[in-house]
């Protein structure tokens, strides 16, 4: 295996075909005979008491077979787990309610669940249901949220969810030190995941009384929570996970799992629910906005001495990932710099705006678009070229964060910057009132969970007589390649096509559990499980071979479904299907169940956040080209260049579409989306509001990819899925800088906002 035949190939991937020519079944294109339609009635008070509901009218309807609220689930309030295998503790988890009960805490929440024989009916139904609610003050903004006085979000506990600091050397002492200090606030919006397939599912009961689910989700192993709200055994719950129309972390959380299972268990019939994409946008969670105020540093020759940092973020009205959100946003505050003084204080807050959770990038986007504006502007005070400025203050190899990690692995994030600005070429000239700016900005991000959940994936190798290759892995897939890059790593160490792979994904009855399709972790856990469980088939292959061929086993090697020599690959041995063969009639097995565990830490306070917290990360630059509309403040991104180290690249193609989708998803954080929010009302609840970039929005993007092979997944992979998306919104900024001298400090970057500071600036 010295030298690798397909890993590293830019070749189609396993489900390219079916994806093409739209043939992959997603979970709304499944139905079943005899099949209701579920529909859910969400709350329209931000924060009110229910004083009584009645469901009779919604009863009456013909059709109408099922009508539930708080008190007819089993358990109606549990808490969050998110698939991991324990409760980890110190506020991490938070409640988990499936049906609003007494009080309802933001616009949308669920209140009652109606299936029916049409979604006609059904919402009829929903229409028919009488709640008489009773307003009561609440609170929208999180710095108002945390004062003493604010209405309490939930009963029984204060606002405050979690607050951590993060504290390196003495920070007063490195403000004495600066020669230049830059001292700024910046704000970031409510974002909606935006995916192109909305929540939905079917549930019904099989034949064996268990309760099966095949649902649009990132996590499969719900089905353990799902378990918890019927109050069943684990084992009467099964979930089957479908190829995700896109999840980007709002479908890490439960979504339409309860609903369905609660559903298709009262009335013993199979149910679906899809979401409308008003309901999707109105109704689930989002990106955490934060206030983060900024002073940063530096000395005249542009080193870096002090950081003090202070990180607001609106949980909205449940937990949900809001602690863990916040966690890694604490450990990336101070981006890929080194500092030597360091304070990071970081809190985040209940309020009665939507909940908000999971999103691509996961808190790093966040605190990105902050330092990297700091890091831009005190370039330009001290003089000098922003990319030189940065190079002389980037972490190496070797060196430590502010939280004392120390990175391991390759940190290449000079090579990044120095390529990614390389790239944009010639600058070109103004045109009239058209100013032509340029920006970059670096970032870092990790991959894989925190060390302190235990995190293990397995995943089943099998080789069959034929010489196939069968892979079963509770991989949910989301459309990065998830299930096709476990094929090619199973065909490159078993000497096999990529057509010659079979593999079947996310089922809780019969694959083996991967864990979540989160935190850029697949290719990193998975990855590594299907590695070692093929290397295990492939031993005792080449030891059966050997044994045939009277050579030592370390002399062989499997490659075009033939089992080789090392020395001299024209000559064969004999033919994949006869070593297996073989293998077979002396009973060997040609299977096994790898199992990966990645690195455990134990924490046993997390106030301070010290130490190491992930495996590793990924760094990578954006540069940008922008015109500026010096009138109207139009502003027009022209260029990306997105250069990442992936450390090895499974595929390509793959890997580029990640980048590439990376940068334009971030664009619409840049310049064009924000979930607007009004006293818990949200204002902008469809694309006709809510503005994604369309393709006539998306610039000429390039992708670089530096191959390290220094990082911890497979071969030397590094995750890049979420990292991809961290640093292309202050690459904008900076750029719009660049042409017209102002700094939008708020996102998005919208032209109301340039000529806002534009006018202001003439003044």
């Amino acid at each position: 295996m010295d030298e690798l035949k397909i890993i590293g190939k830019p070749i189609p991937r396993h489900d390219a075909y079916e994806k093409a020519m739209g043939l992959t079944s997603y979970a709304a294109d499944f139905s079943m005979a005899g099949m209701l339609r579920g529909k859910v009635l969400r709350s329209p008070h931000a924060s009110a008491l229910i004083r009584s509901i009645d469901t009779r009218p919604a009863e009456k309807i013909p059709g109408v077979k099922a009508v539930l609220t708080a008190k007819d689930v089993p358990r109606n309030e549990t808490v969050t787990r998110f698939g991991q295998t324990h409760t980890v503790g110190g506020g991490f988890e938070g409640l988990y309610r499936v049906l609003a009960d007494k009080k309802v805490h933001y616009v949308g929440e669920a209140v009652a669940l109606v299936a029916a024989e049409s979604e006609e009916i059904a919402e009829e139904a929903v229409g028919k249901i009488r709640v008489q609610y009773e307003p009561v003050p609440g609170v929208f903004d999180p710095l108002e949220a945390l004062k003493p006085n604010a209405p309490r979000v939930q009963e029984g506990r204060d606002n405050l969810v979690i607050r951590y600091e993060v504290v390196q050397g003495s920070v007063e002492a490195g403000f004495d030190e600066a020669d230049v200090i830059v001292e700024n606030t910046y704000r970031v919006p409510f974002v909606d995941h935006a995916y192109l397939e909305p929540e939905s599912g079917v549930a019904w009961i099989d034949e064996h009384g268990v309760v099966t689910l095949r649902v649009s989700t990132q996590v499969i192993e719900h089905f353990r929570g799902i378990a918890e709200v019927l109050n069943l055994p684990q084992n009467r719950v099964r979930v089957i996970g479908t190829f995700v129309g896109g999840g980007f972390g709002g479908k890490e959380d439960i979504t339409v799992e309860s609903f369905l299972a609660l559903l298709a268990y009262k009335t013993g019939r199979p149910v679906k629910i899809t979401y409308t994409r008003e309901e999707s946008i109105s109704c689930h969670s989002k990106r955490h906005p934060y206030v983060l105020e900024y002073k940063t540093g530096a000395k005249r020759d542009g080193r870096l001495t002090a950081m003090k940092a202070r990180i607001v973020s609106d949980a909205g009205a449940y937990v949900y990932l809001s602690p863990w959100v916040l966690l890694y946003s604490m450990v990336t505050a101070t981006g890929p710099y080194r500092i030597p003084h360091v304070r990071v204080d970081g809190c985040t807050v209940l309020t009665n705006n939507i909940f908000t959770s999971a999103n691509r990038g996961f808190g790093a986007p966040q605190v990105c678009f902050a330092y990297e504006s700091q890091m831009d502007e005190l370039a330009h005070r001290l003089g000098m070229e922003p990319l030189a400025f940065r190079k002389m203050n980037y972490l190496e190899k070797g060196e430590a964060l502010a939280t004392g990690q120390v990175l391991d692995h390759e940190v290449a994030v000079a090579r990044t910057a120095e390529k990614a600005m390389a790239a944009l070429g010639e600058r070109p000239p103004a045109k009239g009132r058209l100013k032509i700016g340029r920006g970059m900005a670096s970032g870092m991000m990790s991959y894989g969970r925190m060390v302190f959940l235990h995190d293990t994936s397995r995943s089943h190798v099998s080789l069959d007589l034929d010489g196939s290759v069968t892979i079963r892995a509770g991989v949910q897939d989301i459309g990065g390649g998830q299930a096709s890059s476990l094929c090619q790593i199973a065909a490159e160490v078993l000497g096999v096509r990529l057509e010659d792979v079979k593999i079947y994904i996310a089922d809780t009855a019969l694959t083996p559990l991967a864990g979540t399709t989160t935190a850029t972790r697949q290719l990193y856990m998975s990855g590594n499980a299907t590695l070692l469980a093929a290397r295990e088939v492939r031993k005792t292959l080449l030891k059966k071979a050997g044994a045939i061929l009277e050579t030592d086993p370390d002399l062989l090697d499997l490659a075009d479904r033939k089992v080789i020599w090392k020395a001299d690959s024209r000559e064969t041995g004999l033919s994949l299907a006869e070593a297996v063969k073989a293998c077979a009639s002396a009973g060997l097995p040609l299977y096994h169940v790898g199992l990966f565990q990645a690195p455990f830490r134990d924490l046993t306070q997390f106030l301070r956040v010290e130490g190491q917290v992930f495996p590793d990360f990924t760094f990578g630059t954006h540069a940008v080209e922008v015109a500026v509309d010096e009138d109207t403040g139009a502003l027009q991104v022209q260029k990306i260049i997105a250069c990442y180290d992936v450390g090895r690249a499974i595929n390509p193609l793959s890997v580029e579409g990640q980048v590439e989708g990376g940068a334009v998803y971030a664009l619409g954080y840049g310049v064009s989306e924000e979930v607007v929010i009004r006293k818990g009302r949200i204002q902008t609840p469809s694309y006709a509001e809510y503005l994604i970039p369309t393709s006539l929005d998306a610039p000429e993007i390039r992708t670089i990819l530096i191959e390290s092979g220094d990082g911890v997944g497979p071969f030397g992979a590094k995750g890049v899925g979420e990292p991809s998306v961290n640093s292309v919104a202050p690459a904008i900024a900076n750029a719009v800088y660049d042409a017209v001298g102002i700094r939008v400090r708020e996102l998005p970057i919208t032209a109301e906002k340039i000529f806002m500071a534009l006018r202001e600036k003439r003044r």
